[in-house]
């Protein structure tokens, strides 16, 4: 297994799809007002960086960083059940993080969803500490919120 991770722009059809599945997924677990998702088209803001793992050219997960003045945001941040638990996501999410420290970012932060405890597990693995609500979300039940001083 070749899986490769790289910025990629994400309107291609594989990563539309990769992002399709990765809402499906959400939905399945927080009603839609409360799924706080970025389109492919928001994504490829000038304000955000997507990155796509691939194994053997096949779009497998992906991760972004948001800017908000000095914080950096974790959006969009998905594996495809075929390839979890070989430390991919972790790789994405390291990724994020060095570019926001390149880029003198001082505080990564992010939203989940209040069903998601491998998410919780993988966050806090990852260096990340539960906060109060972050940038502009609503303090809501649904959500369960992280951050990370760079």
């Amino acid at each position: 297994m070749a899986i490769e991770i790289a910025i990629e722009t994400p309107l291609q059809d594989d990563v539309r799809d990769l992002v399709r599945q990765l809402n499906e997924t959400l939905l399945e677990l927080t009603p839609p007002e409360h799924c706080y998702h970025l389109t492919v088209e928001q994504m490829a803001g000038h304000d955000t960086t997507v990155f796509i793992a691939r194994d053997n050219g096949i779009a497998i997960g992906c991760g972004a960083l948001k800017r908000h003045d000095a914080t950096g945001e974790v959006k969009r941040m998905y594996i495809r059940p075929s390839h979890r638990g070989q430390r991919i996501g972790a790789r994405i999410v390291e990724r994020v993080e060095a570019l926001a420290r390149d880029e003198g970012l001082k505080r990564l932060v992010l939203e989940t969803g209040d069903r998601h405890p491998a998410a919780w597990t993988f966050y806090e693995r990852a260096g990340f500490s539960r906060c109060g609500p972050v940038l502009d979300y609503p303090d809501s039940e649904w959500s369960v919120f992280y951050e990370k001083s760079l």
